[in-house]
């Protein structure tokens, strides 16, 4: 087959020297929509050099490169095709506020591969850190269709509780029709959201948006309306991609707020909410 366990298991870590720029931050915010108004005080804490902050959900392009869903295609034991492949879940946990310029070493390798019947799951870790000490840890879980059914272990379950009660919060965020070619310049070039021929053969009506777009999205909006603006109170950021985006449509954003977390999910509104993000969690700071 071609995902052999137990030389992606095997394999040792991949090393990777990583840097980036106040523009490389700016690039990447605008990509998730910031900047709108362009002179929001609110905005520029995104988009003005001079008032920077980075919202951790950045570390996931940060230093450019293939994105961890291509990425996990390059390690040892895995070869397979980009139009079988779909980006499961993320999940992030920032060790402390990313600065907005700095050169680390990020260390990515294959922690689990999973049976799940019609597809196989890799489980690819990233873990960066600079001259002070661990900056993040992330986890990118990666299907690829039709590579299951070898009787392997299957994992845990992907399934998420239904939410009980009105939210307490809900926003609608619009998504720009050039919003994955623009995003896409944060070092995402996979073919599918610019492509309609890639897109088609791998099985969708037209260039979808990219999921780490959709997961920054969110974590901004969540940010911007329960946490004061305020990124560096945010600890981790968990979801799970319950479907696309298409660009051009609407994102609705539902918050549940608890106690030092929030609960998110996210539907299309033109397809009557059809699932984007579900099992979506931040965990925060309380002040």
């Amino acid at each position: 087959m071609p995902v052999d366990t137990a030389r992606a298991l095997a394999a040792a870590p991949r090393t990777t020297d990583i840097s980036w720029t106040p523009e490389d931050v700016q690039l990447y915010h605008l990509g998730i929509g910031a900047g709108v108004p362009a002179t929001d005080p609110r905005e520029l804490r995104y988009t003005l050099e001079s008032r920077l902050h980075v919202l951790p959900s950045f570390a996931t392009v940060a230093g450019g490169g293939a994105p961890g869903v291509i990425a996990a295609l390059s390690m040892p034991g895995v070869d397979v095709d980009l139009a079988s492949v779909l980006h499961g879940a993320q999940s992030l946990r920032v060790h402390r506020p990313l600065p907005v310029r700095a050169t680390a070493t990020r260390t990515d390798r294959i922690t689990a591969v999973h049976d799940k019947g019609k597809a196989a799951v890799l489980v690819l870790r990233g873990d960066a850190a600079d001259a002070d000490g661990p900056l993040w840890t992330a986890e990118a879980q990666v299907y690829v269709r039709g590579e299951g059914g070898w009787g392997g272990d299957r994992g845990p379950s992907v399934g998420a509780p239904q939410e009980r009660g009105a939210p307490d919060r809900t926003v609608e965020r619009p998504v720009r029709e050039d919003q994955a070619l623009l995003y896409r310049l944060t070092g995402d070039l996979n073919p599918l959201h610019a492509d309609p021929e890639f897109a088609h053969r791998a099985g969708f009506d037209r260039p979808v948006l990219h999921g780490l777009c959709t997961y920054g999205m969110t974590l901004k909006a969540v940010v911007d309306t329960l946490l004061d603006g305020d990124v560096t109170r945010v600890r981790s950021w968990t979801a799970r991609f319950a479907g696309v985006t298409y660009p051009g449509e609407t994102l609705r954003i539902r918050m549940w707020r608890g106690d030092g977390t929030v609960r998110v999910a996210v539907g299309a509104v033109e397809r009557g909410d059809a699932p984007v993000l579900a099992g979506a969690t931040a965990e925060f700071t309380r002040r």
